[in-house]
């Protein structure tokens, strides 16, 4: 059992990252936060025994008042220590530990330390490790991830995917890009690295619980400048639901963008992308059928997602233009994207889409990341 009052702990000093700090005597409990910390990869430090804290600031012990105490990224605190340090500093990223599930007065002693989360052992065990990996590996604001999806089949949707992330990646963004769909052929070969060393897909199938960020990124290829997870060319076209939710989650906690090309299918394993996804862009060609056709997809996907965004494709059918499809979908508009002459031949060349820095579709994908990033105060 948890229970939240606020959330975010504090950034270390000086942007470098240490474990978190354990303030307990209870031998028991401390073991326990000791393996889980141990389990996150994280090293803590201890202070068995806190001295008594008097209630102004300027005379409060060295060993609460310091380094220890006000600079870790995060202080777990043993409810048995609750009235020990309940004179220090105020601080972010305070959480208090406890067993006893039907104590209610763990309530009151958090308002007292000012915990900004309540824990309860053993039930809380994996949001503490998922916390505990967080200080561990520095993590910040998350990704702005944007998955690309179409309105009908042949859409153009792979071709926006990839411009995106390679347009992200070379204004300096930490970029990734997913190829959700397992039956698109690859990414990886749209980008002409097909044969380039690091893991796909399948080799994350058995994934549970938490990814490392730091360390998926490195497992996967790189071409040009951003890391690519696609599918390998084995008979694995499915990846369990709960393996695709750690798989994203490590890639976004990283920053930057991430980019996922989706199917337009909505299974299980697509519902966890939808799920951490902050846009949704739905290419739609600018014809009647394709605009019939991407109502559908938009009712399913908008069940999950709650930013969808109609980016239409011309040429256009008599009558229709950009607005329009818009209107006729119900969907914001997030702008038209250009027909890129030379494109085909580019990437059959092994120049990705998005490459002609001059090029309208890079165009289209710089301004769209400048929206976007604006939106959410990103671009860390």
């Amino acid at each position: 059992m948890t229970g939240t009052i606020t959330h975010d702990p504090p950034p270390a000093a000086g942007g470098r990252q240490s474990g978190p700090l354990i303030v307990t005597e209870d031998t028991e409990l401390l073991d326990d936060l000791l393996r889980l910390c141990a389990a996150a990869g994280a090293t803590p430090e201890v202070h068995h025994s806190v001295p008594a804290v008097p209630a102004m600031p300027e005379a409060s012990s060295a060993a609460v008042q310091g380094g220890g105490w006000e600079a870790a990224p995060l202080v777990l605190v043993g409810d048995d220590a609750a009235r020990r340090v309940r004179g220090a500093v105020r601080r972010r990223g305070v959480v208090l530990v406890s067993r006893d599930q039907d104590d209610s007065g763990v309530w009151r002693r958090a308002v007292e330390i000012g915990a900004e989360h309540v824990l309860m052992l053993p039930d809380g065990e994996q949001w503490l490790v998922d916390r505990i990996a967080d200080v561990a590996e520095g993590v910040g604001r998350p990704a702005l991830t944007v998955g690309v999806i179409g309105g009908r089949g042949g859409a153009g949707t792979s071709t926006l995917a990839c411009a995106l992330a390679v347009t992200s990646a070379r204004e300096g963004l930490r970029s990734l890009l997913v190829d959700a769909d397992p039956l698109g052929g690859g990414l990886d070969v749209l980008l002409g690295g097909e044969t380039a060393e690091g893991l796909r897909w399948p080799a994350f199938a058995a994934s549970r619980g938490r990814v490392g960020g730091g360390a998926l990124e490195e497992s996967l290829p790189e071409l040009h400048s951003l890391r690519v997870l696609s599918w390998d060319r084995g008979d694995c076209v499915a990846v369990p639901p709960q393996a695709v939710r750690a798989v994203l989650a490590a890639a976004r906690r990283r920053g930057g963008t991430v980019v996922v090309d989706l199917p337009r299918r909505v299974d299980d394993g697509v519902a966890e992308i939808l799920a951490q996804l902050d846009v949704g862009l739905l290419v739609v060609p600018a014809e009647l059928r394709a605009v019939a056709a991407a109502g559908r997809v938009a009712a399913a996907v908008g069940m999950v997602l709650n930013d969808l965004r109609v980016a239409v494709r011309g040429p256009y059918t008599s009558g229709l233009d950009d607005r329009e499809v818009a209107r006729l979908l119900g969907l914001p508009l997030a702008g038209e994207v250009p027909v890129e002459p030379g494109l085909l031949r580019a990437t059959e060349s092994r120049r990705p889409p998005g490459a002609t820095v001059r090029g309208p579709l890079a165009r289209f994908c710089r301004e769209f990341w400048e929206r976007a990033l604006a939106e959410t105060g990103g671009g860390a």
